[in-house]
C-alpha cells in the first residue's frame, strides 16, 4: 500500500505524479503536470476571436506542440497571404481563415476541432 494521498476531503482531489510523489502543481519531473506545458490531448483546436483587438478577426490555433509552432505558423501565414505570430502558446493568424487552416492542418496529419461556436 501506498502512503501518497490519492483523495483529502480537507483540500478535494489530489492527484500525484507517479515518479517523484508530488500533486502535477508542484511536480517538475518529465511525467509530471506543470514543468513544461504540455498539451491535454492531441487535437488542435481553431477558433475565431475578435475580443479585444478593435473589431479585427484573428484566427487561433491552439494546442499545437511548442516545437513545430514557428514552422507551422510560417506556412499558415503564406497559405492564407496575411499576417501572424506565435504568442503564449497559441498561434494567430489575422483575419477569418478557418476553412483553409482546418484543411491543411488535416492534410498535415493533425486532428482538428473547431471551437468557440
Amino acid at each position: 500500500m501506498s502512503d501518497r494521498i490519492v483523495y483529502s476531503t480537507d483540500s478535494g482531489r489530489v492527484t500525484t505524479c507517479p515518479r517523484c510523489g508530488q500533486p502535477y502543481k508542484k511536480c517538475r519531473c518529465d511525467e509530471g503536470g506543470t514543468a513544461e506545458k504540455k498539451p491535454v490531448d492531441s487535437v488542435v483546436r481553431l477558433r475565431r476571436e475578435r475580443k479585444g483587438r478593435g473589431g479585427k478577426t484573428v484566427s487561433i490555433i491552439s494546442n499545437v506542440p511548442e516545437s513545430e509552432q514557428v514552422s507551422l505558423a510560417q506556412q499558415l501565414k503564406k497559405l492564407c497571404g496575411t499576417g501572424g505570430t506565435v504568442k503564449e502558446g497559441n498561434i494567430e493568424i489575422q483575419g477569418d481563415h478557418l476553412e483553409k487552416i482546418q484543411e491543411k492542418l488535416t492534410a498535415l496529419g493533425y486532428k482538428v476541432k473547431r471551437t468557440g461556436g
